[in-house]
């Protein structure tokens, strides 16, 4: 099984890139995460678009197709949604008939230093999400807050929250088995 994790910060040293590093750690055996970079999604043209996807844009929408599942870790800037994976949606969410994203099982967690454990950024991303028809777990959910005191050199050493990583990464495996399931019958 292939889940396809993208962290919502471009810093390669981020706690949420970490929390996809203590994914792949922690997944279950035959399961692999390959962490996509957005460095290189452009923003979001439809003038662009109209011309066809660029080529890191194309590569991002294959990625997601290819994968069974989503794994996305998400820092909140301002009470929010990082502007680079806002952006990386939107260009997922096109075509709006036939969007990778549609129908694909998604988890969501986050890394930040408030108290808020990145909840307003998530539950924006489950809107954004919601309009190309994506499946966001409802849970379980991964908030880490204070994010200082659970990593180490960008590695979570916290026991809980590895504990947490680990159950949102097989709920989302039995989400996508399940999916397997049903598109073979």
């Amino acid at each position: 099984m292939r889940i396809l994790g993208i962290p919502g910060s471009l810093r390669s040293a981020s706690t949420n890139r970490g929390l996809l590093r203590a994914a792949q750690e922690l997944a279950p055996s035959g399961v692999e995460i390959e962490i996509f970079d957005l460095h290189e999604i452009p923003l979001y043209d439809g003038d662009v678009e109209a011309e066809g996807d660029p080529a890191p844009v194309a590569a991002f929408k294959r990625a997601i197709r290819d994968a069974d599942a989503l794994l996305i870790a998400t820092p909140e800037y301002n009470r929010g949604v990082p502007g680079v994976l806002k952006n990386a949606i939107d260009w997922a969410s096109r075509p709006a008939l036939a969007p990778p994203l549609a129908g694909k099982p998604v988890g969501l967690m986050g890394a930040s230093t408030g108290l808020g454990g990145t909840a307003n950024a998530q539950r924006q991303l489950r809107e954004a999400l919601g309009f190309p028809r994506a499946r966001v777990l409802e849970g379980p959910r991964v908030l880490v807050a204070s994010s200082y005191e659970k990593f180490v050199d960008g590695r979570v050493v916290d026991a809980e929250t590895r504990a947490s990583v680990r159950e949102l990464v097989e709920a989302l495996v039995a989400e996508a088995s399940t999916e397997q399931t049903a598109r073979a019958a």
